[in-house]
């Protein structure tokens, strides 16, 4: 696998969909997750060894609300994290500075609101 998917609800699946028609277009091979890190943090735990141990190069990370994801994800591995704020509230405001404001020792890249095919294209 050269890149994971991870995102927080089955209802983010569709705001997530940029990034694998961005890989798909590169031909890298990815896995998609659901995994929030509030509800099933030890899924989470599971999902990222998996990743790790599958030889993936990055983590694309998609999260709405308090967007939490990406960075507890960062805060575990030491491969890039690419975080997709996403609009479940305030425009998706609150999730974009959720995200960008990761403190140091914990870098995130960050996207555009709702844009997960740039996310992928920084993986790429």
């Amino acid at each position: 696998m050269d890149v994971a998917i991870i995102f927080g609800s089955a209802s983010d699946k569709e705001k997530m969909a940029g990034a694998a028609k961005c890989l798909d277009e590169f031909g890298l091979e990815y896995k998609a997750y659901i995994a929030s890190a509030h509800r099933v943090p030890e899924l989470l735990e599971n999902i990222l060894k998996e990743a790790v141990d599958s030889g993936a190069k990055a983590i694309i990370a998609g999260a709405g609300l308090a967007a939490h994801l990406p960075g507890v994800i960062a805060s575990k591995v030491t491969i890039p994290v690419i975080g997709v704020p996403l609009d479940a509230a305030l425009g998706g405001q609150d999730a974009l500075y959720s995200i960008v404001q990761m403190p140091k020792g914990i870098p995130v890249s960050t996207v555009g609101i709702n844009n997960s095919y740039n996310a992928a294209m920084t993986a790429v």
